[in-house]
């Protein structure tokens, strides 16, 4: 085989993977969104290599009931919200959708805040007027961009997340300690561990993910024009095999770089004794080491940050109004989908509009856009609880799906997810009453 011929089989090959690249990758890149960056550095700016062992622990959660949102999605043609609407009643429906919308608005205005925040450290342009900018921008694409280019645009923004992971390696790390700390959890009976651990795994596996993957997996039915023949979609089974793949891509990438945000605070800020993130500036410090060899260093580490957050909110905003309006729109029987133009989807995209121009108001009433970022991840943290009981029961029916309801490995890890997150906060609320 001549060299130019092999080069065209490799090459074939990697198209060949980027196309199985879909809702999966894009849901785990926009699970490291502005938020996650944030929670995971003061995580590891407090506690040092303490909460090391959350990333390795809610790999195989996160990435099962990331499976189960993506499956309900495909086999059954539906969202999520429009499955409980189908199987429960209408309290519950509302109630689900109101979580979910509650808790992407304040996602949405803590993220738009922090990539204001982060462009302020290059550019010396007024706060409100960045928050409209990105504001304009992210509605712009989401609402006048078609699907099929919109989509190819997320999967670029991923690259955002290379930063962290390119610092973890060039600088000295105890990778004994590291090590030790990925793989043997350490407790603290205290307000502030499980504060921050609530919000490490509610920003992990968060309500926004459960409902756009679900929707996503329909618009890909769509995109791939795979319609229903007899009740199922065609080619169920391959489309299923890729969505798995797919899916353990996308959470393997987010745990990877969560893993990689936390220990790289904890070497660049813990060990030099800052321990608090008050704001953007503090969090660009830990790239500070990505960049020692270059004049002006710390400037540098500021751009970087900067396009990281940026980058990274332009690819989370979206998916976070997105996935309440796919939830509201499914729930009201309205049309629905990013493949349609906005003449034809008035309400879908009108809800896009609201959450996203509602999210942009917080910004205005006095909060730390860092510190509404962790809070934010705290919330979401609790909301899951209950939108995880019922994607189990979804999952698990044979009446919904049927030949491809959860497995009973599937079924033990997404109970367990519910468990987990459900004791996390419980321990919050109790040391926070006990004064502990």
């Amino acid at each position: 085989m001549t060299i130019n011929k092999f080069m065209k089989k490799v090459w074939k090959k990697i198209k060949n993977i980027f196309k199985v690249i879909g809702p999966g990758v894009v849901t785990g890149a926009a699970d490291d969104d502005p938020s996650g960056i944030a929670t995971y550095t003061q995580t590891g700016a407090q506690f040092g290599y303490g909460q090391l062992w959350t990333a390795l622990l809610t790999l195989p959660f996160l990435t099962a009931t990331q499976e189960a949102c993506a499956r309900i999605g495909a086999v059954t043609g539906k969202g999520l919200a429009a499955n409980i609407k189908e199987h429960y009643n209408k309290k519950v429906l509302f109630t689900a959708v109101l979580l979910v919308f509650i808790a992407n608005t304040i996602n949405i205005g803590a993220d738009i805040g922090a990539m204001a925040e982060a462009a302020k450290l290059i550019f010396p342009i007024n706060f409100v007027l960045l928050t409209l900018g990105f504001t304009a921008l992210i509605l712009f694409l989401e609402i006048f961009i078609s699907y099929r280019n919109y989509s190819k645009i997320l999967k670029w923004l991923v690259l955002a997340l290379l930063s962290y992971p390119i610092t973890l390696f060039i600088i000295h790390q105890p990778w004994a300690t590291i090590l030790r700390a990925t793989f043997v959890p350490n407790i603290e009976m205290s307000f502030a561990f499980f504060f921050i651990i609530t919000g490490v795994i509610g920003t992990t596996i968060s309500p926004y993910m459960f409902f756009w993957e679900s929707s996503q997996e329909v618009e890909e039915l769509k995109a791939k024009h795979l319609y229903k023949i007899l009740g199922r979609p065609r080619g169920l089974k391959k489309f299923l095999r890729n969505l798995r793949w797919d899916n353990m891509f996308g959470m393997f990438l987010s745990q990877f770089t969560a893993w990689s945000i936390i220990i790289v605070a904890a070497t660049v800020l813990n060990q030099n004794g800052i321990t608090n993130i008050d704001s953007a500036a503090d969090a660009a410090r830990a790239l500070e080491p990505l960049v020692s060899s270059f004049p002006n260093a710390g400037l540098v580490a500021k751009v970087i940050f900067a396009v990281g957050v940026i980058g990274l909110g332009l690819l989370a905003v979206p998916v976070l109004s997105g996935s309440a309006s796919y939830a509201l729109s499914e729930a009201m029987s309205w049309r629905e989908g990013l493949n349609l133009k906005l003449k034809r989807a008035h309400g879908f995209y009108g809800v896009i509009t609201i959450a996203t121009l509602i999210g942009l108001m917080i910004n205005f009433v006095g909060i730390n856009p860092i510190k509404a970022l962790v809070f934010t991840a705290v919330f979401n943290g609790v909301v899951s609880v209950p939108l995880l009981f019922l994607i189990a029961r979804i999952a698990r029916s044979e009446k919904i799906m049927g030949d491809y309801r959860s497995n009973r490995i599937s079924n033990i890890l997404v109970w367990s997810t519910f468990g987990i997150m459900a004791l996390s906060a419980i321990a919050m609320f109790v040391t926070l009453s006990q004064g502990i």
